[in-house]
């Protein structure tokens, strides 16, 4: 493995790992990542993906998830309308509904090609509602954030050159002025 390829890695487990003891996520609950290899390496979003760099990348946020329990969702390119990759026992846990395509390198990017070939059973899924989630290079994971989400300020603010973005998310208060909330509550 390149330099590159273990700093990238190392610097996504290492923001995954501190985003989950804060977040503090059950077992089973979905983790959400949306990377662009290409700015993890300092180009822009699209034009210079590293299969790669994707690769190392996945597997150290996979070993990370699984350690925890976590079930990872990896969010394609706009090309296939940020469509993500889940194991399909997430898929049929969640009862989300899967789309018929398979990400490649320039059309779901690098990194969901490289959850595709990587998990056991991969397919792909049309929206998801993650617990929490990484945004590795701006692409834009909000859309799959349950509803409220909450960004979370980490050591890192930034894998290669790429900026991170970290999020969880929480219930909604409701109920006005009477109501009485949770205290403590991450």
């Amino acid at each position: 493995m390149k330099l590159v390829e273990k700093e990238a890695a190392d610097q996504l487990a290492a923001a995954a790992e501190e985003l989950i003891s804060i977040a503090k996520p059950r077992k089973g609950q979905i983790f959400v990542l949306g990377c662009s290899s290409s700015e993890v390496l300092g180009a822009k979003i699209g034009t210079g993906g590293s299969s790669d760099v994707a690769v190392a990348m996945f597997k150290a946020l996979k070993a990370v998830c699984d350690n925890h329990g976590l079930r990872l969702a990896v969010q394609c390119c706009e090309h296939l309308n940020r469509s993500l990759v889940v194991e399909a026992e997430t898929m049929d846990a969640y009862n989300l509904t899967e789309v018929t395509v398979r990400p490649v390198a320039h059309a779901g990017g690098a990194m969901a090609t490289a959850a595709y070939e990587n998990f056991a059973e991969p397919v792909v899924v049309e929206s998801i509602c993650a617990h929490l989630g990484l945004d590795v290079g701006q692409t834009l994971i909000g859309m799959h954030l349950k509803r409220v989400a909450v960004p979370v300020r980490l050591q890192y603010s930034k894998i290669g050159e790429a900026v991170l973005t970290a999020a969880r998310t929480r219930p909604p208060l409701v109920g006005g002025p009477r109501a009485q909330y949770l205290e403590n509550r991450p």
